[in-house]
């Protein structure tokens, strides 16, 4: 398939939106990672909460530390919305070219959501693992993003692989969820109008915002057990670790020993530890990630066409000399 510039600019302006909701949230995101990532019985838990994180870093004077690995977090995040949003134009045209339809349904639409974040996982995994990492390491110890990577081996940089790409199906049940709970509310409104010809066609914004809060809010429920053993998974060793605490740190390394621990430890409910944080932050970076990008599509669209047209002028150029 030839070269694609309305996928490179819808690509260009989701991984921008990425980049700045990213910077803007992501001293939440530290403390609801670095939360996420203790796994002990109650008695022995340092934070009760995702403010006690925060607390933590103002009253020992680190709260700069809170940005500890802001910028791999920011590459890890243009690159995979740049290649997310790519893939998923790309593989919506190609779709559509192969089949010969004008639309795409919503099963295909989810299997190329679903393909798209699958490709995107599997390129920006490490720098996904090297964030975390960063993230939980003890704050003003955090380690860069070169030394990580140089000191991790190939199998350690993919850690949770696998739950990462279990992942990808979060935007399908958001989706789905979205869709049911559409339906419902169409068709109770339908019952309350007394005349047929003003029946509900489609949501209005409000509703629409609404739903789509409530249906984010239903897939991450769903799918945060496996958020979680992600997150312990990747989560940095402690520097003051015993043996004892140690070989219990390398066994949550796999997924099957990331589970055993927090049901051992916390119990049913540890699988769910922190969800309110994921929420707002997985709610307000939507949010905010797609508001910026519907502001500068356009902008980048134009500025991707007059780059275009000033490259095939210099190769004219070039040629007729």
């Amino acid at each position: 398939m030839a070269f694609d510039l309305e996928s490179l600019a819808e690509a260009t302006s989701g991984a921008i939106g990425a980049l700045v909701s990213t910077s803007i949230l992501y001293p939440l995101d530290t403390c609801k990672t670095k939360y996420q990532a203790e796994v002990r019985a109650h008695h022995q838990q340092k934070y009760r909460n995702t403010a006690d994180v925060l607390w933590e870093a103002i009253a020992n004077g680190q709260v700069l530390s809170l940005y500890q690995g802001l910028g791999t977090k920011n590459l890890q995040s243009f690159i995979s919305q740049f290649i997310y949003f790519y893939g998923y134009s790309f593989f919506k045209r190609l779709y559509l070219k192969k089949t010969g339809n004008k639309t795409i349904g919503t099963k295909a639409n989810l299997i190329v959501g679903v393909a798209a974040g699958a490709c995107t996982v599997i390129i920006t995994q490490p720098l996904d693992t090297a964030s975390s990492r960063m993230q939980t390491s003890k704050f003003g110890k955090s380690k860069g993003l070169w030394k990580l990577l140089s000191e991790s081996s190939l199998s350690e940089a993919f850690d949770a692989l696998g739950i990462s790409l279990l992942l990808t199906t979060n935007p399908s049940i958001q989706y789905t969820a979205f869709d049911q709970l559409k339906q419902r509310l169409l068709k109770r409104q339908l019952k309350e109008k007394t005349s047929t010809n003003s029946s509900p066609e489609a949501l209005s914004a409000f509703s629409a915002f609404v739903l789509g809060a409530v249906a984010k809010c239903i897939a991450t429920f769903v799918t945060y057990p496996a958020i979680r053993c992600k997150i312990t998974i990747q989560a940095a060793d402690l520097d003051d670790n015993n043996e004892n605490e140690e070989a219990e740190s390398k066994k949550q390394k796999t997924v099957s020993g990331a589970l055993y621990t927090i049901w051992k430890r916390e119990g049913l409910l540890g699988f769910y530890k922190g969800i309110e944080a994921q929420i707002l932050k997985t709610v307000l970076s939507s949010a905010l990630l797609l508001m910026i990008k519907e502001k500068i599509s356009k902008s980048t669209w134009v500025l991707l066409l007059a780059l275009r047209r000033y490259l095939f002028m210099t190769q004219t150029r070039l040629k007729s000399a």
